[in-house]
């Protein structure tokens, strides 16, 4: 990278470059006592740059990024931009089989970890041959964390010190890949969202415009870098200048102390931290710099969002909807919360939000309808998955295409419903995606873990409105042999392979599941069953 503002900013990394040369001495991001200006964080990039280009990284390969949120974590997000690769973020909550699947099927050809963390990887890595180097931070030695397959193991300082910052520069264009996010689907394992450059450029500029956000803003990243909306946090903040404070997510006690020590003035969660955040304590000083909350990821519940509007009476609240193939695609103008309660708003910047019938046509006012989102947010994709990309990623409901290639829009699978003004309403998913703590979790997924035990013969799970969570898992199962289940057997053994937000808070056995007539379980009648159940709950 150069030390002079680009004409262009046409790759992700070029949000840093270009803040680098312009105002290099602004703070960029913080990690605990850790502060680093732009200018500083632009030579760590260069320094990622210049060593995965040395490692033999070459354009549209993939790079996992197996860490807590870090500043490391950063520079190796946007240093495998600068040298023209792909990022894959991953969850730190997974388990190591689910972080093996994630690996299995991206094939990257580095994986950036710490040694803790490859130590808990283990063996799983032998199902990952395409993983020929494994860039350690953090490391002493190399050879301190012992490797079962054969790869090289580099162990660097904890900066990323190394590297000339001009001896690597992506040839990349800003519609190639520049990431891979993978979000859960509703027939199983997770999927990988493939994003542009360009996705994620729009997206900042997008989202920084409605959030008005300036050079002043201080923006807490609370939420995970793997989630598209957490890593949007660092590119709104990015892309005008602002300082991120990033923080691994505790309790809330955290996000009151960030606050209040580094003058936050913007911060977005999931329905769930934000119960928790609105039940804790804010005295006037964590409080006072407050400009703008947001809320993704779920419904913010009204008595949550009155506690929050009471803790910050200066501060804008905005409510959003988004789905990780189009980032971000409604929000909820702060001025209308009060006189639409209950709606997702209508669409961001640069987006366009039709609701349509079955056959495409578009729905009238009051009529539900499927949420379809155009423009240039829209993903590329899932990753080798060409059958469900068809499926979910289709022609723009109503263009003329005679004359060009028809315009790919993301069908979302959600109903709505839009006002007489165009304001929408969600309605419900048309597929059985469990919405909970922010994260989408596969039904099939919890139940294939349940299956992995050994302990049951039938599996069927299910997402339940819930206040706080959005929705919680609940489990039916029925024993695998004549002499029973232990629940508690159960519940560990799955603990074990699964992370805390995909564990049902429920688990309930039955001899036998009911079927419908053509064979399938009837999760009609188990909801049915399920919803009686918890209303006799306290």
């Amino acid at each position: 990278m150069e030390n002079a503002p680009v004409a262009m900013r046409t790759n992700l990394h070029h949000l840093l470059e270009y803040r680098a040369a312009a105002h290099g001495d602004t703070p960029a991001v913080t990690f605990k006592d850790v502060t680093l200006s732009y200018a500083e964080l632009c030579q760590q990039v260069c320094g990622v740059a210049a060593k995965l280009a040395a490692l033999g990284l070459e354009r549209d390969q993939r790079v996992a990024i197996f860490l807590d949120k870090r500043i490391e974590t950063v520079a190796a997000i946007f240093g495998t931009s600068a040298a023209g690769g792909v990022f894959v973020p991953i969850n730190p909550l997974l388990r190591p089989h689910q972080v093996a699947h994630i690996l299995a099927d991206c094939e990257p050809y580095l994986l950036v970890t710490s040694p803790e963390r490859l130590e808990l990887l283990g063996d799983t890595l032998n199902a990952c041959p395409s993983v020929a180097h494994v860039l350690l931070i953090d490391a002493g030695a190399a050879n301190d964390v012992p490797l079962t397959v054969a790869r090289t193991v580099h162990g660097g300082p904890p900066s990323f010190s190394f590297g000339d910052p001009g001896s690597r520069r992506s040839d990349a264009i800003d519609l190639d890949m520049a990431a891979i996010f993978y979000t859960s689907g509703s027939t199983g394992k997770p999927k990988g969202v493939v994003v542009s450059h360009r996705n994620l450029l729009v997206g900042a500029e997008s989202v920084s415009q409605y959030l008005e956000n300036t050079a002043d803003d201080v923006i807490l990243a609370a939420l995970p870098l793997s989630f598209d909306a957490g890593f949007s946090q660092l590119t709104t903040a990015f892309s005008v200048g602002a300082h991120v404070v990033l923080m691994n997510y505790l309790l809330p006690g955290d996000v009151v102390r960030l606050c209040a020590r580094h003058g936050v003035t913007g911060l977005t969660c999931v329905p769930p931290l934000w119960i928790q955040i609105a039940d804790h304590p804010w005295p006037a000083e964590a409080a006072r710099t407050m400009r703008y909350f947001a809320n993704t990821g779920g419904k913010m519940p009204k008595p949550v969002l009155d506690k929050l509007r009471a803790h910050f009476p200066g501060a804008k609240p905005f409510l959003m909807y988004g789905l990780t193939e189009a980032f971000r695609s409604t929000y909820l103008d702060p001025a209308e919360i009060d006189r639409r309660p209950g709606s997702i708003g209508k669409a961001i910047p640069n987006a366009e939000i039709v609701v349509v019938r079955p056959d495409g046509t578009r729905c009238d006012p009051g009529e539900e309808g499927e949420l379809v989102h155009r423009g240039a947010l829209v993903a590329m994709g899932y990753w080798k998955d060409p059958e469900r990309t068809a499926a979910r990623f289709r022609p723009a409901p109503g263009k003329d295409a005679c004359w060009r290639t028809p315009e790919i829009a993301v069908w979302s699978g959600d109903t709505v419903v839009a006002d007489e003004e165009g304001f929408l309403y969600f309605v419900g998913r048309k597929d059985e995606m469990i919405k909970t703590s922010g994260y989408r979790v596969s039904p099939t997924e919890i139940e294939e873990e349940a299956y992995a035990t050994g302990m049951v013969h039938d599996a069927v799970a299910l997402g339940m409105d819930d206040a706080k969570l959005g929705q919680r898992i609940l489990l039916v199962v029925s024993p695998a042999g004549s002499n029973g289940l232990d629940q508690a057997t159960l519940i560990a053994a799955m603990k074990r392979r699964m992370p805390i937000y995909m564990m049902p808070s429920a688990i309930f056995v039955m001899n036998e599941i009911p079927r419908s007539p053509n064979g399938k379980f009837d999760r009609a009648m188990l909801r049915k069953e399920l919803a009686s159940w918890l209303s006799d709950q306290p």
